[in-house]
């Protein structure tokens, strides 16, 4: 479903990303690993358009997207959680969803089927974004995305800064979305157990360059994460 070949990116003339080639299929859950710094955030800026990619192909769906702006990479079915979620804290919830699906050209009647979904939002549809705690940000964050009906969702560090009792719930969100819906997931993340818990295979990253592939239930061992990062990512 998503196919990276030879894919280069970086901030002006500073290169992040070198290389980099991977193959999602479609249903797939998919975990990203690597610390601070390696190039995860760069990599699926690049895949969504958020940042050009400077050599290489990106291939969603099989039609190739590395000239296409973000937005029309959206209408084809390509979803994005950033890290930090970067919800607008001064509209509601109702109408931070309502944003999600207009980006993707899409009104107001898939806004019901995702509350559904979510139904942590339900209570609180009226309230403003930035007044909610780290999870619901969170929570909202991913019912933005799943507005705009995508078929394909790149997660950036949704753990960070969450209480524990929403990541579990974050979790069961997860797993139905891939499981019920079929969607096909990337997550970067750095939460051990939670990308062990979800992924089905995780890549491992370092200094822009995809550098091996780990088995999810290996991720409890410390000795071999740090084989294969360099030190243990916690």
């Amino acid at each position: 479903m998503l196919e990276l070949r030879g894919l280069a990116s970086g901030y002006q003339k500073i290169p992040i990303i070198q290389g980099v080639s991977l193959d999602v299929a479609e249903g797939e859950f998919v975990g990203i690993l690597g610390h601070n710094g390696m190039g995860k955030t760069t990599l699926l800026k690049t895949i969504v358009g958020q940042l050009p990619a400077t050599a290489g192909t990106i291939r969603f769906g099989g039609t190739e997207i590395q000239a296409l702006p973000s937005h029309r990479r959206a209408r084809l079915g390509l979803g994005y959680v950033p890290q930090g979620r970067q919800i607008f804290p001064a509209l509601s919830v109702l109408d931070n969803m309502r944003m999600g699906a207009a980006s993707a050209g899409l009104g107001d009647s898939v806004l019901d089927e995702v509350i559904e979904l979510l139904p942590r939002l339900k209570p609180i549809l009226g309230r403003a974004g930035g007044v909610l705690s780290g999870g619901e940000q969170q929570i909202l964050a991913l019912a933005r995305c799943l507005c705009g009906h995508p078929r394909f969702i790149l997660l950036d560090e949704p753990t960070e800064g969450i209480q524990p009792s929403i990541i579990g719930e974050i979790i069961d969100i997860l797993l139905q979305l891939k499981g019920r819906h079929r969607l096909t997931i990337v997550l970067v993340e750095q939460n051990l157990d939670f990308i062990r818990r979800l992924s089905e295979r995780v890549l491992i990253i370092q200094k822009g360059r995809i550098t091996g592939e780990i088995p999810p239930e290996h991720l409890a061992d410390d000795a071999l994460v740090a084989e294969f990062v360099g030190t243990s990512v916690h």
